[in-house]
């Protein structure tokens, strides 16, 4: 089962910037769990939804040929929990690419209020890597089934404002 940990893509511009929400419920089992009797999301997933959002947006600056992975959490600070029936808007930026991963900085907010603010690194597995298998991280169609479901194609544009592609590989 995959984790979705961000509800909806509400503007994508590539190259640039992500933003999605994500809804908090008590029917997540993580959200009931986390802390018995103060029904929350863990902060780790808040950075994984982050993640997800930065992870494709640093994924289709490369057409979604590079194997995209979160390799470090550069900086993560709170300020305050995210609780059932809240809704997290994030923001993600991309703020540098190199030859072997990228860099984002990401916001989440709650009611207009700064939630948490989160530094993430990503890195590229390289094929003929032997410490990583080789081969596509997903199941072909299964990225793109991801992305429709969170309305990535509604709202994903390029640099110039056109839409973004059905890209081959995913």
């Amino acid at each position: 089962m995959r984790w979705f940990w961000v509800d909806r893509f509400t503007e994508f511009v590539s190259g640039s910037h992500a933003c999605g929400i994500k809804n908090i419920s008590l029917a997540e089992e993580a959200v009931d769990e986390y802390y018995p009797g103060y029904a929350m999301l863990p902060p780790t997933l808040i950075i994984e939804g982050m993640a997800q959002l930065g992870g494709i947006l640093v994924a289709e600056h490369f057409k979604f040929e590079k194997r995209v992975v979160l390799a470090k959490v550069g900086r993560a600070e709170f300020f305050q929990p995210a609780r059932t029936g809240d809704q997290l808007t994030y923001e993600v930026k991309l703020d540098a690419v190199q030859e072997h991963g990228a860099t984002v900085t990401s916001t989440s907010h709650c009611d207009g209020k700064m939630q948490a603010e989160i530094d993430l690194m990503f890195a590229f597995l390289e094929a003929g890597d032997t410490r990583f298998p080789d081969g596509p991280l997903f199941a072909p169609g299964d990225l793109e089934g991801m992305l429709r479901m969170m309305n990535f194609f509604h709202v994903a544009v390029d640099a110039d404002g056109n839409p973004v592609p059905i890209y081959e590989n995913l």
